[in-house]
Order: C-alpha cells, then sequence, then structure tokens
C-alpha cells in the first residue's frame, strides 16, 4: 500500500511540475524531504504529497528587502493587528486607529453603513476611508495599506447592477477553462471599480455528496475538472504570474480555497468531518490547489470543516508542514467566518492555537476587537512565539507588495475606480450570456422537441420563469440570496424576458401564468422551476429529493401534459437533485443549474431562429452525475458500483435522437423520511414544506432575508449568530401592539407524536424580558387551535444565555387544539417589549423534562 501511494504522489508530482512549466513559470528547485519531514506526532507523509509547485512569491530579494525595512518600524502592536480581520457591519475606518488591523472584509450580508444594497459610490468611498487611515502619518505608526475582501464567486455579486456569472457547477457543465478565466478577468474590473483589493475565489471544493449545501460553488465532482479549471481562475482573477499584467489596476486577489476537503465530508454536512484517507485526500481534494499555487494564487483561505477529526483552522499538519512548508506556499492562508472559534479551546475573540497551526490572518468578523487584544497578549508572553508572528506579518506584506497595493494609491485614484459602467457592461454581460448557453445540459429531448420554433403559441409558467433571485441563487447581493426583488437587478434579463424576445421576433405568442393556468391552449408549454436560494449550510440536505413533501411544481407539469400539451421543463438547482416524477412528466429536461444575470441565455437554445435556423446547440455535460434514486447521495465517477440516472459527462445535443423511456418514481428513501414534518427551523431557515413568517395588525411577511420588519413594524427580525453565521434569528416587539412570529405548512397530523410523548424543542435566549404577557399558540385551522401562557418562561430565563425549552405536545391537546390537522405548530405572540433569539425548533422526544407552561 505504502508503495501504492507513493507512486500516486509521483504521479500528482509530476503533473504539478508539467502544469507549472506550461504555464511559463521558472522550474522550482525540489527542496531535500528532510526540510520538510513532519513531526513524530504528525499525521501527514509530505513525501506523498506534491513538492513545491507553487509560484515564487518569495524569490525576489528586493521585495524581500522592502519586507524587512517594513518589519523594521513596526511595533507588536502594528504586526499583531496585521493578522486579524474584521467585517465591515462591526468596524470603521476611525477604529482603525486604536485596532491597526491589516484588513476588512464585507460579508455576505454586509454594506456600507449596514446597507448591503448601497451603490458603487458607497463601496468606493468606504475602501477610501479605510485606506486613509491605513495610511495616514502619524506618531508611531507604520502606514501599511489596509486590504479590503469581499465573497466576488459569481461575478462582484455583492453589487446591485454587477453581472452575474453562472455558478460554478454550471461552469463545470461547459468544460472550458478558458471561457473560466475570461470570467475570472471581468470580475476582477467589477471589484476594482469599487476599488476592493481581494475575492474570496475560486473554490476548489470537489463535491462528494450532492446534499452539501455548498455544491454549486464546486465545479465538479471530477478532481481532473477542478484541476483544469484551478490555473484558468486564478490567472483570470490575478493575471499571469511574472507578467506585465500580474495583479495591476485591473486585477484582484484571488484564495484559494477552502483548504482542504471541504467538499468530502461526511454525510455531506456542511463545516463537517471529511473521513478520507491520506491518499484520498491528496488524489480527490487537493486536485486543484497544486496548479492554483503555480498560477501565483496569493491567498488561500483554510476551511470551517476537519480532516478525520481536527479542524483544518486547527490543522498545523495540513497548513504548515504541508501547504506552507511541502507544497512551497509563500502568501497569506487565511481563516474564514470565525472559524478559528470551532477549534477545540478557542472562542472567536481569543485563539493561539490558529495562527500557531499556520493561520496568518484570521477572519475575526465580529470578535476582531477581542481577539486582537487577546492574541497580542499571547504574542507578549510567548504563548505565539514572535518567529510565527513575523512570519505571518512577512506573509500579510508580501502579498500586499506583489499586489500593489503601496503603490496603487487611494482605491478612488486607481484607474477603474468609479467606472461604474464596468458593473455590468455590454461586454461582461455578453460573457455571462455565453457562459450561461454553455453551461446548459439537455437530460431529455424526445421525438427531439427542442429546438422549438419560435412562431408558437407558447405557455410559460413556473414561479421562477420571471425571477431574477431564482435564477442566481445564493450570495447574490445577500448571503442567502434571498430578500431580492427585481429592482435590484436593473440590467438583468429573466428567463420570461429571453422567451419573450425570441417568439415575438418571430411573430408567435407568449402566454405567462406562474401557476401553468391559461386563457388559450398553447401549443407548447415551458415550466421554468426549482430550488430556492439558499448557501452553506442552511442548503444541506437529508435527502437528494426534489421539494419533498410540497409537489406543486410536479402537479403544474402533469395538469399540462394531461392536457396534451408538449412541456419543456427548465430547472433550476445548485446540484443534480432526484426529479424522475418530473422528468417523466416532460417531454424535454433542461439542467439550467444557476445560470445568473443573464436568463435570456435559455431561450437562445430552446428556440430556432425565425429562418428555422438552429443558432445554438446544447453544449452542457454533466459536472456532476444525475442520481438515480434520492437516497443515491454519494455517487461519483469511479466509484464501486457507480449506477447513475445519468453519468458523469452526459448531455444531449440536438441532432441525438435518444429517448429517455419512463423512469422509476420510487425514490428509494422510505415514506416516512420523505417529508420533514418534524423539523420547523434549522441552520438559520425554515425547513421545507414549513415557512417562517412574521405578522401584526397590517399583515404577514415570510422571512426570507436577513432583515425584515412586519407591516406597521411591531416585530423586527433579523439574522444573527449562535453557532455559526446567521443560524439563528433575533426578534424585537416594540411594544405598541401585538405581533407574533409563526411557523405554518400543509396540515399534519401530530396525534401519534403526542401519544409519544414528544415535545416541541425551542432553543433560545432572552435579549430582554417582557414586559406583558407572551402566548404559545399551536393552530390547526380556522377557529381550531389552542394558546399556552409562556409569560413565566421567558420572564424567568437569565438574559443572554442560551437555553432549551421542551413543551409537550400533549399540553396543547389538553387545551384543545385537534393535533389530526396541524397547520401552525408554533406561534409566539406578544403586545409588549421583549426580545428573543432562537437557532433551532423542532419535535423531538421527551427525555423527561419535557413540560408543559
Amino acid at each position: 500500500m505504502r508503495a501504492e501511494l507513493q507512486r500516486g504522489a509521483r504521479a500528482v508530482l509530476f503533473a504539478s511540475t508539467a502544469l507549472a512549466a506550461a504555464c511559463g513559470h521558472p522550474p522550482l528547485p525540489p527542496v531535500a524531504a528532510a526540510a520538510v519531514a513532519a513531526p513524530d506526532d504528525a499525521r501527514v507523509h509530505p513525501a506523498l504529497w506534491p513538492d513545491h509547485p507553487a509560484a515564487a512569491l518569495d524569490r525576489d530579494p528586493a521585495l524581500e528587502a522592502r519586507i524587512t525595512a517594513l518589519m523594521a518600524g513596526m511595533s507588536l502592536d502594528e504586526k499583531i493587528g496585521q493578522m486579524i480581520q474584521g467585517d465591515i457591519s462591526t468596524i470603521t475606518p476611525e477604529d482603525l486607529r486604536a485596532y491597526p488591523l491589516g484588513s476588512v472584509l464585507a460579508g455576505g450580508n454586509s454594506g456600507p453603513g449596514g446597507n448591503d444594497r448601497a451603490p458603487p459610490a458607497q463601496w468606493l468611498a468606504l475602501a477610501d476611508a479605510f485606506w486613509r487611515v491605513s495610511t495616514e502619518a502619524r506618531p508611531g505608526h507604520t502606514p501599511v495599506p489596509v486590504m479590503f475582501g469581499i465573497d466576488a464567486i459569481h461575478g462582484n455579486n455583492n453589487l446591485i447592477g454587477a453581472t452575474l456569472f453562472p455558478h460554478n457547477i454550471g461552469l463545470g457543465a461547459t468544460r472550458d477553462p478558458e471561457l473560466v478565466r475570461r470570467i475570472g478577468a471581468a470580475t476582477a474590473r467589477e471589484v476594482a471599480a469599487v476599488g476592493l483589493d481581494w475575492s474570496f475565489a475560486p473554490t476548489l471544493a470537489v463535491v462528494r455528496d450532492d446534499r452539501w449545501g455548498r455544491a454549486y460553488e464546486s465545479y465538479s465532482e471530477d478532481p481532473d475538472l477542478v484541476r483544469d479549471y484551478a490555473a484558468a481562475i486564478v490567472e483570470g482573477l490575478q493575471g499571469r504570474y511574472g507578467s506585465a499584467g500580474f495583479m495591476d489596476a485591473t486585477r484582484t486577489i484571488a484564495s484559494a480555497k477552502h483548504y482542504l476537503g471541504d467538499g468530502g465530508t461526511d454525510g455531506g454536512i456542511d463545516q463537517g468531518d471529511n473521513r478520507a484517507d491520506e491518499a484520498e485526500l491528496i488524489r480527490i481534494d487537493n486536485a486543484g490547489y497544486p496548479p492554483a499555487l503555480a498560477a501565483g494564487s496569493l491567498t488561500v483561505m483554510a476551511s470551517f470543516s476537519s480532516w478525520r477529526g481536527e479542524k483544518l483552522a486547527g490543522s498545523r499538519d495540513l497548513l504548515t508542514t504541508i501547504l506552507k512548508q511541502r507544497m512551497g506556499f509563500a502568501g497569506i492562508v487565511v481563516s474564514d467566518w470565525n472559524a478559528h472559534s470551532q477549534i477545540p479551546g478557542c472562542t472567536k475573540e481569543s485563539c493561539a492555537a490558529a495562527f500557531n497551526a499556520g493561520i496568518d490572518m484570521a477572519m475575526a468578523a465580529d470578535g476582531w476587537r477581542g481577539l486582537y487584544t487577546n492574541t497580542l497578549e499571547q504574542a507578549r508572553h510567548g504563548e505565539i512565539p514572535a518567529a510565527r508572528i513575523d512570519d505571518a506579518v512577512r506573509r500579510i506584506l508580501r502579498v500586499k507588495l506583489l499586489a500593489g497595493l503601496f503603490d496603487k494609491g487611494a482605491p478612488s485614484r486607481r484607474p477603474l475606480a468609479g467606472h461604474d459602467d464596468e458593473l455590468g457592461s455590454p461586454a461582461h454581460r455578453a460573457l455571462a450570456r455565453e457562459a450561461a448557453r454553455e453551461s446548459l445540459v439537455l437530460l431529455k429531448n424526445n421525438e427531439r422537441l427542442l429546438p422549438l420554433r419560435p412562431q408558437q403559441r407558447v405557455l410559460v409558467a413556473g414561479d421562477a420563469a420571471d425571477d431574477v433571485a431564482r435564477q442566481a441563487g445564493g450570495w447574490t447581493l445577500s448571503w442567502q440570496g434571498t430578500g431580492n426583488t427585481r429592482a435590484d437587478f436593473p440590467q438583468a434579463t429573466t428567463i420570461l424576458d429571453g422567451i419573450r424576445a425570441a417568439v415575438h421576433e418571430a411573430g408567435g405568442e407568449v402566454e405567462y401564468s406562474a401557476d401553468g393556468r391559461y386563457a388559450t391552449k398553447p401549443d407548447v408549454a415551458i415550466v421554468v422551476y426549482g430550488e430556492l436560494p439558499y448557501a452553506e449550510f442552511q442548503g444541506d440536505l437529508d435527502t437528494l429529493e426534489y421539494q419533498a413533501g410540497d409537489k406543486r411544481d410536479l402537479a403544474l407539469l402533469r395538469r399540462l401534459r394531461d392536457a396534451g400539451i408538449p412541456v419543456v421543463s427548465v430547472f433550476l438547482s445548485g446540484r443534480p437533485l432526484w426529479v424522475n416524477p418530473e422528468i417523466n412528466a416532460s417531454q424535454a429536461f433542461v439542467a439550467a443549474w444557476l445560470p445568473g444575470s443573464e436568463g435570456a441565455a435559455i431561450a437562445d437554445l430552446l428556440f430556432r431562429d425565425r429562418q428555422g435556423r438552429i443558432a445554438h446547440d446544447f453544449r452542457g455535460r454533466l459536472p456532476s452525475s444525475w442520481p438515480r434514486s434520492a437516497a443515491q447521495t454519494v455517487l461519483n465517477r469511479g466509484d464501486p458500483g457507480y449506477d447513475p440516472l445519468f453519468s458523469f459527462g452526459y448531455g444531449l445535443r440536438d441532432a441525438d435522437t435518444a429517448s429517455v423511456p419512463m423512469l422509476s418514481e420510487a425514490s428509494g428513501v422510505p415514506a416516512s423520511a420523505l417529508v420533514n414534518r418534524s423539523n420547523y427551523y434549522a441552520r438559520g431557515r425554515s425547513t421545507p414544506p414549513w415557512q417562517l413568517r412574521a405578522r401584526d395588525a397590517g399583515g404577514a411577511v415570510d422571512l426570507q432575508a436577513s432583515q425584515q420588519t412586519t407591516p406597521q413594524g411591531r416585530l423586527q427580525v433579523r439574522s444573527t449568530d449562535a453557532g455559526a453565521q446567521e443560524d439563528a434569528k433575533s426578534l424585537r416587539w416594540r411594544g405598541d401592539g401585538e405581533a407574533a412570529v409563526y411557523v405554518e405548512g400543509p396540515p399534519t397530523d401530530l396525534r401519534r407524536q403526542a401519544n409519544g410523548d414528544m415535545v416541541l424543542r425551542l432553543e433560545y435566549r432572552v435579549d430582554a424580558a417582557p414586559d406583558a404577557p407572551v402566548r404559545l399558540h399551536l393552530g390547526c385551522g380556522e377557529s381550531c387551535g389552542a394558546t399556552l401562557d409562556a409569560t413565566a418562561l421567558f420572564a424567568q430565563a437569565p438574559p443572554g444565555v442560551w437555553r432549551t425549552a421542551r413543551i409537550k405536545l400533549a399540553c396543547f391537546a389538553a387545551a384543545g387544539a385537534d393535533l389530526a390537522k396541524v397547520e401552525r405548530p408554533f406561534e409566539l405572540s406578544t403586545a409588549g417589549r421583549f426580545a428573543l433569539s432562537f437557532t433551532e425548533l423542532q419535535l423531538d422526544s421527551n427525555p423527561g423534562d419535557g413540560f408543559c407552561p
């Protein structure tokens, strides 16, 4: 076995060396294995890993001398500041005078002045303000430009009007590294236009379980495909390392992430544990890193996840022994959002272990002030060695110098700054339309229904047909991609827009009806539907069944099919899902992934031109295998027993005559598990088919965005952190009239659960005690339900402490609720002042402490 591992390692090394040569980088001298020998207690074997594939970021003596001179003038306080990054929602430019942080970021829901919909000028002004304070001349201060990072992962997606490219899974379907390179370059220009320095991209995860909530951030399940893209996207963002265009004014710093193994966690659980052995970790999960480092990626982001039980942000083996020493990476290793707090013994305000393991810059989103203070004390007392601090600071300064931050001047003075026309420019939108078009995968085209003649009467149906937010997915303006409206996408086109343009130009007719009801029977129906936006752990699934327990889309497809209307399905998703019933109900089925802002691209392939010619053929091929059943969650090319419905690389062309037969509609998952009737709210979002809502006398709102209020403003709701980013809701009642938060869904029979002594479990924290009665209600339709007095429960809870309440279902039955038809399993209301946060709400077994309020 050891010989096989060594052979595999040599193959990886050969591939990475060849790539470096192909990219025009000078050959890197080998380092003796002894120089990076693992300590006796290490769990890695460096000789098995690629040997120094990184670009020679530290080979310029003049640059290193400049770094040495800068460091000579820096106090320990300033060095520690360089190692910490704060989020703009909690740090101001003025804070940098007392806390000389080296970097700031705008997280998924952050924006200038707390407005994540801020116009470009405000972003540029904020970047200027941070830069001015970081570089101003003042006593005891060494001017070092602050580095401003942002999650520009499918375009500069935090900015209104920016071009939104397809998410990575769609780009994987194009099989076109050069296209990816051009997208990186376009994204870099749109980031530079608002004066920002650093894009937290590319994601080089190799997704192995499509239940993972970040599956769409991965190019593919196939490590070879990820490897093929890695150098291209890095060079698109940064320019070609060693060339005159490297990190010029049109480029942005890249961040290869999430190192290492985030796509292979057990059960597809985000921030979970990758159980692969070392050989598999190298062969699969590490595939994209050697080419990304050879292309000169200036930063690497360490993963939230673990490898064999050890958090990556605390793994000296992988961060220092392998990444820095064996693979020769000389840039910045940055942690993910408060990821250091997940290391045993650490909090978000104290974690020497992360820095000692090899983290150079801690993304301390909201704990930066405490982390700075504690890290400074740990440095003074030798808990973090001076050599480790100097190494981290040298790396940070090296990246800032290579990126030109010392020479580019204020963000507002850079060549592209203030060029708002870069955002959503015609050239970038044309590129995004090309990418969306190339990403579409045709799974079924019986009787060669596609491409359609545009002169027909066309019905467009489905609730995603005219919705840019749905086609753009997560990481779009907001972290989860929720709370967006059409007004937030002034230059974008929906799928409906493209269909209307194609059909009307040719003299056909289009009728749009989200629910599929039509005035005149159409010649063909195009139904656009798919997943709601999500990001990270909030997108994790239990099975791969699409819309388990909520089959409205399927009912719509079947109704049109049964009326004798040919049906084309356009399916929006961030991953392959089990949709056999939907495929059966469609004559043609298109996997459109998450195409971004240029939804009109879909019509380019659905229709011939007005002369009957085919202008664009389907070219996309599956980047990940399509499941045969909802239980087929780990399904990857080369796995033992590989038996997908559609294999990796599958994709029909217009001329193909292959017909997809009727498919089995047995999901492969026990019926009792198909609908999550017991989990109402978890990981920061309600669980389908349940919906979290709030109401006051002015009406009700669906709670999807990170900040919302009820129509009359009586209840304010915002996302907050409990154990992870935005995994909880914070509720604040204003006290001027009744308002409620509640969960609602289809009627559910809970009589058996009540008889089994099950409880409604609520994980909560009282932030301000109630000054009026608080009511807990369970509803079962009009004039049916039961209300319990929960005032004492919350009034007696110590503020600021997370607690668990387990309320017996039987309590509601005893109070008169009909548990055979529960539609509202939870409602909490008051007319007074009250502040509460909660993070989980579900039915659970009773461990013995269930009670009736």
